[in-house]
């Protein structure tokens, strides 16, 4: 992760996504607790995956990532095959500034009644 300067990874188990990890939850579940070279990536990921669909409206995945308070979703074909990552910046970028504001404010605020995305 340090390498390729990245701070979340999708894991999968053989073509099926099984869940995410970030530096942070390295720092959390790894450092933190001393398992340091003895804590696997199973045993330090968040096994939760929320996701997204490929041709889903970029607007309301944005949406969807400032009411769950996530910055990056794994993205996935109606296969459910893994076919990138999407980060709140991108929405910025190649969306709508705007949406994307609003977004971040939902993912700073504390947690209310969180509704589900997809999985």
């Amino acid at each position: 992760m340090a390498d390729r300067d990245v701070g979340f990874l999708p894991v999968g188990d053989g073509d099926r996504l099984v869940g995410t990890i970030t530096d942070r939850d390295i720092a959390v579940r790894a450092v933190a607790r001393g398992k340091v070279g003895t804590a696997t990536v199973r045993d330090t990921m968040t096994p939760d995956v929320k996701y997204c669909f490929d041709d889903e409206d970029v607007g309301h995945v944005i949406q969807n990532m400032g009411d769950l308070q996530l910055r990056r979703l794994p993205v996935v074909d109606r296969n459910k095959r893994l076919v990138g990552v999407v980060a709140l910046a991108d929405g910025a970028l190649k969306d709508s500034p705007e949406g994307a504001g609003i977004a971040l404010t939902g993912i700073v605020e504390p947690a209310q009644g969180i509704s589900a995305i997809n999985g």
